[in-house]
């Protein structure tokens, strides 16, 4: 047996690293897979630069991130396995919300309307509104500057963003901290179940094919280790299969529920994997479909236009400079080719294609693969808007003049 240790946080959106251990798929392998749990993504990512884990459980920004040096010296990191897409909310304390659709059903299904809502409260707010992301460098805080930005807000000035690790936010909130967050499941739904938060936008209906956390490891390490990594991404790929099928998820739910890993209620993490959740306590439930996505419609493929759309974010609130060799760094983490390499001649349905133009899709597409049938999945930004990997430029331009 191969041993492989990977660093992660207690999040939902970890359940293939944790199903790959526990049900046997890394074993059968030949993988002894050790999973490292860890409580802050800056923890997470160091360990993984300096060596003490060979992979992560990973937020896709930060990998992108790490690689360009933005928090630290340049480290190329390797991301060949998207473990999951959406997963993530945004979610406020009574006093905020109130200020927007008395109706939650509303607030979540119509984000047009509760981003102007959210823009119009904030100078009805006791303070400028203090909102909790989990990194600078998350999907979750790219997508709420995303979302704010398209009511004239502005996430560096309207609003305060405060980094705290997901276990935190909660807390947070109850003191009065932060006047709500944005993270990953299953906090939301303890902030709900506990009456002190209520969900007001949830990620899937902000990019309904959101990417969200990722494998990731270094790239000298991938290189050097391509046997030892496909033995893994092979063994995720079931795993993740395995906790997209619905007749899993009580299971799943139950084996995430313990101590040593999200350690949170299981009918509190059930709710997000079934995508049927209450917005606020004693209230409705609401169905909210491909709340998380493990594995169904390429998922797990790390499409390099999803990590070109991550650094058009970056470079539109000034978190890197922009060049034509950060551009191709950028791209260049999202490894396809590892992830065909691992994948081929498994039966595993895979794009013929390594960039796409995203949020073009408004219903299911037939897509060409190299193995078995492929239906991508819609992907649509919740402002119509599209972007091509292939003319950045244009794209920043639109920003600016919408």
């Amino acid at each position: 047996m191969t041993p492989l240790s990977i660093a992660f946080l207690p999040l939902t959106d970890s359940a293939p690293l944790i199903v790959a251990r526990e049900r046997g798929f890394a074993e059968a392998e030949g993988i002894a897979l050790t999973l490292v749990r860890d409580t802050s993504w800056a923890t997470v990512r160091d360990r993984l630069v300096y060596g003490q884990v060979q992979c992560a459980h990973m937020l896709a920004p930060l990998a992108v991130a790490v690689t360009l040096g933005l928090s630290q010296a340049p480290c190329a990191i390797a991301a060949p396995f998207k473990l999951n897409d959406n997963g993530n909310a945004l979610t406020l304390s009574a006093e905020l919300a109130a200020a927007l659709d008395p109706d939650p059903r509303n607030r979540v299904e119509d984000p047009i309307a509760t981003a102007h809502d959210f823009a119009a409260a904030i100078g009805l707010h006791r303070r400028k509104p203090v909102i909790g992301i989990v990194h600078r460098y998350s999907s979750h805080a790219l997508m709420l500057r995303y979302w704010l930005a398209y009511a004239g807000v502005n996430p560096d000035r309207d609003v305060t963003l405060r980094v705290l690790p997901p276990s935190l936010m909660v807390q947070a909130l109850r003191l009065g901290e932060i006047d709500g967050f944005i993270a990953g499941e299953p906090w939301s739904s303890v902030a709900v179940a506990e009456g002190i938060g209520e969900i007001a936008a949830a990620g899937v209906n902000i990019w309904q094919r959101g990417v969200e956390k990722v494998l990731a490891t270094r790239a000298d390490w991938a290189e050097a280790n391509a046997e030892q990594l496909g033995r893994l991404l092979r063994a995720l790929d079931r795993a993740a299969a395995w906790c997209d099928d619905p007749a899993n998820h009580q299971d799943l739910a139950a084996l995430l529920a313990r101590p040593d890993h999200v350690g949170q209620p299981t009918e509190l993490i059930l709710q997000a994997l079934a995508g049927r959740m209450p917005l606020m306590r004693g209230g409705d439930v609401v169905d909210l479909p491909n709340f998380t996505v493990f594995h169904r419609g390429a998922a797990n493929f790390p499409w390099r236009s999803q990590a070109l759309w991550i650094y058009s974010q970056f470079v539109r609130w000034n978190l890197v400079e922009p060049s034509p060799e950060a551009e191709r760094a950028a791209a260049g983490v999202f490894r396809s080719d590892l992830y065909r390499s691992a994948l081929a001649g498994r039966g595993v349905a895979m794009p013929g294609a390594s960039m796409k133009v995203e949020g073009a899709l408004a219903s299911p597409l037939a897509a060409a693969s190299h193995e078995g049938s492929l239906t991508l999945a819609p992907d649509r930004f919740f402002d119509g808007r599209a972007f091509d990997p292939q003319d950045l430029d244009a794209y920043l331009r639109g920003l600016k003049q919408s």
